[in-house]
């Protein structure tokens, strides 16, 4: 009601006009020096209060990567720096008591740059003779195969069985290289940031972050300061997807709030989270999968080239997961092998955006599936029914791990269902130029990162009998707040109004990574049922020692502790206005938690387009989503993820379009330019859940953040070869795109020499 009645709950509605308004200074160019810097001018406009460069700023190299400590991207940036690598990089700060002032400030900083030739093909960055970072300071703490010296940001792969053997030997071999472009998340709300000094000297941040923890050790690290100095606060958040795991813009006013010792806020504009924030990661795929006569998967093959741009933010992470979290759908295999690189450009910074790499290894896999169904002559949806992935089978793909439920096969007979596959597929003739055509694709993903993630909770028991719930999860729009409190409640036996969940304040909430991965429901759900579990042991103690009976003769319905055995009660509210009077033990509980395992869930996607062939178009007429997530903990907030993760892979498969100049300036840079899809572009999107019940779950759930996006790219390019045979390996997927490469296919059919 309070996000309906438009009261002030985000980070730029806490601020006051005393915040200092920051700005930034940003470089026209891809790649160069900065030869001279000349700031007197800026600094006389009255109402400025500093204007700042890599002069005024410590020397410490940091990454805005929000991973846990010690984080696996590179220590590539400083706040400030001599050197600017992209268009839009950062090169001057300038804070001041209104923002006309500011933009008339901007306008006189004069800059002298040595342009550099800059990289820009991802191709051919690797052992370029241009380094994006030859600095000697550069440092990878993790070894992921980094070397700045030949533009590696990392490297990553696995071998199981002989691949290449197992590919000669079979009967069928479908091959092809797919090539994803670089998206933005399009979060509503933009990066926002307000920083002050509180009466004892810490430097408090509120920001609109999915990484609170994190922030803290990032914004201390790159400011020279004790994390003991520094106070996260995250308000409420309007959207992230990913792009607020990275600490975009919460560097520049702390270090401003630092020096000055004044509050000051930064809010990026649209164009600012366009050019010079981070985007997902640009990345060519290239398949090999082989089968034998009888369409059973013998090999699945994958190379994978990613452009981590500028900055090397979730670079070597997120390369990861085309690989692991695609061929782990389908086994037991043979072989299987996986490499990849990840290279640095003088392109925006990449970094972390729901899928977080699955999407785009997804896209070719399934592409490439459906080529070799072809080939075989075989329902490219029944020969994914032959190859799901089993229970109980070690996966060599997804690090041996053991799957306990895996629900995919009954999301592809859901979604087959739902569709009307049999009688729709593959294609029908409208007349008039249109055909209608099906297209499937299956997906998996994880829930959290296994053996890494963290979360804690603590509840307490309010004198009332009431409890609060003090989280260090993020909730960013997806309810996580309403799903823990009903976690607690129903571990609690009490009704959801009796928890009250606090948000993110690293000097009060128990430690937790961050809200990504997938990893909220999982991993904090677990934390909130041991918590649940330790206090309820706790007050069974106190209501034994108050009742003067045995501790196992105390029963617990959610309002009163009673024993059958000896007739006495007392009521929950009693016990707790007990448990306030002349105790030497609190009641409060507070559990973490860290899985061994990240059990995947898996989706089903079926789409139903309607292909104008004179003109390329594709009209979505009917996408049904079947999800394995499984039990749904909150079955309309469960659908609404789903339904609003399937729009955004449309949008990435269909519309939107990072495009650069041959100087490196992004063409993209608003809502003008960039498209995301509309309520009138996606068509009937249906949702259903099939269930498999995950024993390491909380109450038998897995994840659904992240999964949900992952099928329309693949399902859209399998509907357009169903309507016209030409296969798509680039996104996105315009009708431009479309109608060339039928022209192609038509000359080629009429000339075959």
């Amino acid at each position: 009601m309070s996000l309906m009645a438009g009261k002030p709950l985000y980070t730029e509605d806490l601020t006051t006009g005393d915040y200092l308004i920051v700005k930034a200074l940003r470089s026209p160019h891809a790649f160069a020096k900065i030869t001279a810097i000349d700031t007197s001018k800026a600094a006389l406009v009255p109402g400025i209060e500093c204007v700042l460069t890599y002069k005024d700023v410590p020397k410490i190299r940091f990454t805005e990567a929000g991973q846990s400590y010690p984080e696996v991207s590179p220590y590539d940036r400083y706040i400030l720096e001599d050197m600017v690598r992209y268009v839009g990089d950062e090169v001057a700060l300038v804070a001041g008591t209104s923002e006309k002032a500011v933009n008339k400030a901007l306008k006189l900083i004069k800059v002298s740059y040595e342009v550099l030739e800059p990289v820009l093909d991802f191709h051919k960055a690797k052992d370029a003779k241009v380094l994006v970072h030859p600095e000697a300071d550069w440092e990878s703490l993790i070894p992921v195969g980094a070397d700045n010296q030949r533009n590696l940001c990392a490297t990553d792969g696995y071998e199981s069985g002989d691949v290449d053997a197992v590919l000669a030997g079979c009967a069928y071999v479908a091959e092809g290289t797919y090539h994803t472009l670089a998206n933005n998340q399009a979060m509503m709300e933009p990066f926002v940031t307000s920083t002050a000094l509180d009466a004892y000297g810490r430097l408090v941040v509120t920001s609109s972050t999915q990484i609170p923890f994190h922030v803290r050790r990032i914004v201390a690290r790159a400011l020279g300061i004790s994390k003991s100095r520094v106070r996260v606060i995250k308000p409420r958040i309007g959207g992230g997807f990913g792009a607020k795991q990275t600490a975009v813009s919460e560097v520049y006013p702390a270090i401003v709030t630092w020096l000055t010792g004044k509050p000051a806020k930064m809010v990026f504009t649209r164009r600012e989270v366009m050019i010079a924030s981070t985007s997902r990661h640009e990345m060519e795929v290239t398949v090999r999968v082989g089968a034998d006569k009888d369409g059973m998967l013998q090999a699945i093959d994958i190379y994978t080239l990613s452009n981590t741009g500028a900055y090397g933010e979730h670079g070597p992470t997120t390369v990861g997961l085309s690989g692991h979290k695609s061929i782990s759908m389908y086994g037991p295999l043979k072989a299987s092998r996986f490499k990849a690189e990840v290279v640095y450009t003088n392109t925006m910074s990449a970094g972390a955006y729901r899928g977080y790499g699955a999407t785009q290894g997804i896209f070719a896999l399934e592409s490439a599936m459906d080529d070799l169904a072809d080939k075989i002559g075989m329902d490219p949806m029944q020969l994914r029914a032959k190859n799901i992935i089993k229970e109980g089978v070690p996966v060599a793909s997804y690090y041996d791990e053991v799957f306990n439920s895996v629900g995919l096969k009954k999301c592809l007979d859901r979604a087959k269902a739902m569709i009307d596959w049999d009688a729709k597929y593959p294609a029908k003739d409208m007349g008039n130029g249109k055909v209608r055509a099906v297209g499937g694709a299956l997906a998996m993903q994880g829930s959290g990162i296994s053996g890494l993630d963290q979360a804690a909770v603590e509840i307490r028991l309010s004198d009332d009998g009431t409890y609060n719930l003090l989280i260090g999860a993020t909730d960013m729009g997806t309810g996580c707040d309403t799903i823990l409190a009903q976690m607690a409640a129903e571990c609690l036996e009490c009704e959801l109004e009796q928890i009250a969940v606090h948000g993110v304040d690293t000097d009060v909430s128990p430690y937790d990574t961050g809200s990504y991965a997938s990893s909220t429901t999982y991993v904090t759900g677990n934390a909130v049922i041991k918590t649940c579990e330790t206090l309820k042991k706790k007050m069974t103690g106190l209501a034994a020692e108050k009742l003067e009976c045995p501790a196992e003769h105390i029963e617990f319905d959610g309002k009163r502790f009673f024993s059958p055995e000896d007739g006495k009660e007392i009521s929950l509210e009693d016990l707790a206005t007990q448990s306030h009077l002349a105790r030497n033990d609190a009641m409060s509980a507070s559990e973490s938690f860290c899985s061994p395992v990240s059990p995947p869930p898996f989706m089903a996607g079926i789409v139903e387009i309607e292909l104008d062939k004179a003109t390329g178009q594709v009209e979505i007429i009917d996408y049904a989503a079947a999800v394995d997530c499984g039990t749904p903990i909150n079955r309309n907030l469960a659908k609404v993820q789903t339904e609003g993760g399937i729009v955004q892979g449309i949008g990435m498969a269909l519309y939107e379009n990072i495009q650069y100049r041959d100087d490196g300036a992004m063409m993209n840079n608003s809502f003008m330019q960039y498209k995301i899809p509309t309520r009138l572009d996606m068509g009937k999107i249906r949702v259903e859940f099939e269930s498999a019940y995950e024993p390491t779950g909380p109450f038998g759930a897995k994840s659904i953040g992240e999964i949900v996006i992952n099928t329309p790219s693949p399902a859209l390019a399998n509907a357009i070869y169903h309507a016209c045979g030409v296969r798509l390996r680039e996104l996105p997927m315009t009708p431009e795109r479309i109608k060339m490469a039928m022209l192609a296919m038509e000359k080629t059919t009429a000339d075959p020499s």
